[in-house]
């Protein structure tokens, strides 16, 4: 499994069966809705055996469908039955407040009654953020919560965060993305103690908006290992292990970055047609390629994690294939096993008067605070 390493299939072998983490499957998100999430819970099953217990929520007819499909006697999972979906391009609030059957509220509300330990869904992001906020609350002393992907780097990984929860930010927001964003690399990436990097227009500390200059002060009196500001073109080299910056930057940030993969393979493709040395050159680079491509699969790196909820959620690209879930199911697992939320809060009490403006209650999370923060996010 490339996506939690050596360290972290340990944790996953060395459960206690009697233990084991149990996760719902939100059965109807995505492009691809059961056929899609059915592949990935086998695979899940396969790769992580007796550590891990799914609940495939959603529309029990499809999902035994998927079962009869894949030729499955008794499925090495639970269904549980729901009358209603969240479409991919519905409107997030009115579907929390309308649609309380649905796959997507079930799966969230069996972990707040502490019936699963955590949620994989590849609906919408601004469902699932807005689902989450409403049914599990923010983390305590978290003001924001945000969302984090992983990126390839010239050496490794790379956690940036927010890459859309959040486009409007104060210095205390900043650092506290940073804390969750360190303890995630920590926990998932098995770094000892990331490197942080502040997303800004230079490396010196003088250089930035308002924004960056004091989140860097909050930053330098911090107990992160903060590497100072790091420009864009830092972000690849692998010069952090963790990048911060506003959602706003971070939502354009991940949009490019998706989009760079599809340029590669069709300036490729162009090229390598143009004549019979190209094409001979193509046959001698194709491994390469293949280990490139596998490099920059988003595939691999298992969903985005909402970070500063108060529970485990995995949001998975709308177009997510079955290993795509499978990675994010055994992201989930490992966040449970090793207790990241109770880390997260650890470091942020740490430096709690680093946190100012932090809620003290995270439950509380009113229609009108979600709407703000849910507002930005692509509902796709």
């Amino acid at each position: 499994m490339k996506i939690t390493q050596d360290a972290n299939k340990a944790i996953l072998k060395e459960l206690n069966p009697e233990h084991k983490v149990r996760i719902a499957l939100d059965a109807m998100g995505g492009d691809y809705g059961p056929s899609v999430v059915v592949e990935g819970a086998l695979l899940a099953a396969a790769e992580y055996g007796q550590s891990v217990e799914l609940v495939l929520v959603g529309n029990s007819r499809m999902i035994d469908s998927e079962c009869e499909r894949h030729k499955l006697g008794t499925p090495p999972f639970e269904i549980m039955h729901t009358t209603e979906t969240v479409g991919m391009s519905e409107n997030a609030i009115r579907a929390y407040r309308t649609k309380k059957n649905s796959s997507l509220t079930v799966s969230l509300d069996l972990q707040k009654k502490g019936k699963v330990s955590a949620t994989v869904s590849a609906g919408h992001t601004g469902a699932v953020m807005t689902h989450s906020l409403f049914l599990l609350g923010r983390l305590s002393g978290v003001h924001r919560p945000a969302i984090a992907v992983v990126l390839p780097t010239e050496k490794d990984k790379v956690v940036v965060v927010d890459v859309g929860a959040n486009p409007d930010c104060k210095a205390h927001h900043m650092y506290q993305f940073g804390v969750m964003g360190s303890v995630y690399a920590s926990v998932i990436h098995a770094k000892k103690n990331p490197k942080v990097g502040l997303l800004s227009i230079g490396e010196e500390s003088s250089k930035g908006n308002e924004l960056t200059l004091d989140t860097h002060k909050l930053f330098t009196k911090s107990n992160l290992n903060f590497n100072g500001n790091i420009e864009g073109r830092d972000i690849l080299t692998g010069k952090c292990d963790v990048v911060v910056c506003d959602g706003f930057v971070g939502n354009v940030i991940l949009k490019f970055a998706e989009s760079v993969g599809g340029f590669i393979r069709s300036q490729t493709k162009r090229q390598v047609g143009k004549n019979l040395i190209s094409n001979l050159g193509a046959l001698l680079i194709r491994p390469a390629m293949r280990r490139v491509r596998e490099k920059m699969d988003y595939a691999e790196y298992g969903g985005a994690p909402l970070l500063g909820i108060d529970g485990i959620c995995i949001v998975c690209h709308g177009g997510s294939s079955a290993k795509a879930i499978k990675n994010a199911i055994g992201v989930a697992a490992v966040m449970a096993a090793d207790k990241l939320n109770l880390k997260i809060k650890k470091h942020l009490e740490a430096n709690g008067n680093l946190s100012n403006g932090a809620t003290k209650d995270g439950k509380q999370t009113s229609i009108d605070q979600a709407d703000h923060q849910m507002d930005s996010i692509n509902e796709g």
